[in-house]
């Protein structure tokens, strides 16, 4: 999977290599005979014929380190004893093996959190140099929008799992990738059912798993959740494990209309998938959006929002940051802006859809709050600035940002701010 062949690559950085699989029992031997972490990096120099004195050429790969809690224990100890030996650690599902690990070695290790790949990123696998090239412009220009947005459309389609779009390079036809998205979706399944703990959790889970791509167009209630009968507590604790997993997340709106962004966990959040093209897939709905030009309407509008939410989880990769939402819960005065981003003392609101700027009913409501005149638009039109008016009489400032730059949301919005006042 990505994981794996990303960290080889990095590895062809150094001299010498040891690569552990701790899936397999000759590698895990290491660790289940002895504490020692001298002892078990002399035992991996002798077996890989690694000279002594080459430690600091060396770097240790442990993958599928879920498969033994001590291991996870001991890197404590490889920073300790052994800090020029170079190690890094990959897995799945790590924080419920986690659960299991007497002692994890905190300020020891540097997490980095690997996600489907994003826009930029599928661009860079498709080898679309040219595109790519297009989408570091800031502002983008005009002569690239109808081919940066005809790839969105497709990258929001097949969406940004490594092998998937390995395939999809390789066919050039999502007419082939089915069974890549079940053996997928079956592997996140039969692994997660190894860490749950009773016959009620396995079901719920699975019930979750089953019916979640089905409700990512609305906020989500744990009550009864997919026309269950699983009350809340049971419910809730399944989606945590879920997205402690990261299968999925809890998206929960916030009130805040200057920072920080607080988010309110008493209040119903969204579902977001791991990502969109297995949400697609599940929904069998593929097919149909590949003959859409704008992709705003496809699943009642909730999958360009969903996408770009991917595309800005994607930016965190060293935090385990999410976006929020913002919400208005007034009586016959109720508001939703699809995600709110901090930025340097002020929450910028970012609303997604197509249509006129009359349409803007929640953005004019949170900018009307404000005290800022800054707001962002992304749809399926081109890239401009626009001076615009609320309802209530208040000057504002509109950037309209096409889909495709949801990876570059944060740069735009410096440009944005620093080019444009009232």
């Amino acid at each position: 999977m990505g994981k794996t062949t990303l960290i080889q690559d990095f590895a062809l950085r150094y001299e010498h290599r040891i690569f552990l699989n701790l899936e397999r029992s000759e590698h895990s031997n290491y660790f289940n005979n002895t504490d020692d972490v001298k002892l078990i990096t002399e035992a991996l120099f002798l077996a890989n014929r690694i000279p002594a004195d080459a430690i600091g050429k060396t770097l240790l790969f442990i993958d599928e380190i879920q498969e033994s809690p001590k291991a996870i224990q001991l890197l404590r100890y490889f920073y300790e004893d052994l800090p020029e030996l170079h190690v890094i650690a990959a897995g799945s599902l790590l924080e419920f093996a986690m659960r299991n690990v007497q002692s994890f070695p905190v300020g020891r290790v540097e997490f980095l959190y690997l996600h489907p790949l994003n826009f930029q990123e599928y661009l860079q696998a498709i080898k679309h140099q040219q595109a790519f090239e297009q989408l570091q412009q800031i502002p983008v220009r005009p002569v690239a929008h109808e081919i940066l947005l005809k790839l969105f459309n497709r990258y929001a389609i097949a969406g940004g799992m490594p092998e998937i779009v390995k395939r999809e390079v390789e066919k050039n036809n999502l007419a082939e990738l089915p069974p890549v998205y079940e053996s997928i979706w079956e592997t996140y399944k039969n692994d997660v059912e190894k860490y749950t703990t009773n016959d009620t959790e396995r079901k719920v889970i699975k019930h979750i798993m089953d019916t979640a791509p089905y409700y990512v167009d609305a906020r989500i209630k744990f009550q009864g959740f997919g026309n269950s009968n699983y009350r809340s507590r049971e419910v809730g604790e399944a989606m945590r494990n879920l997205e402690d997993a990261r299968i999925m997340r809890l998206i929960y709106p916030t009130t805040d209309v200057s920072p920080p962004i607080k988010p309110d966990l008493k209040k119903s959040p969204r579902l977001q998938f791991l990502d969109t093209g297995l949400m697609n897939h599940a929904l069998g709905i593929q097919s149909e959006m590949l003959g859409l030009k704008d992709l705003s309407a496809a699943h009642k509008g909730a999958i360009i929002p969903h996408i770009i939410t991917q595309e800005l989880i994607s930016l965190s990769v060293q935090t385990n940051h999410k976006p929020n939402f913002w919400v208005r819960e007034k009586k016959q005065s109720n508001a939703e802006v699809d995600i709110v981003v901090a930025h340097k003392g002020s929450i910028i609101p970012i609303e997604i859809k197509s249509g006129s700027t009359g349409t803007l009913k929640s953005l004019h409501q949170f900018i009307e709050a404000s005290e800022h005149p800054y707001a962002v638009r992304m749809y399926g039109g081109v890239f401009g600035v626009e001076r615009s008016v609320t309802p209530g009489g208040k000057p504002y400032i509109l950037m309209n940002l096409p889909y495709y730059l949801g990876t570059k949301l944060p740069e735009y919005i410096d440009w944005f701010i620093d080019n444009n006042r009232l």
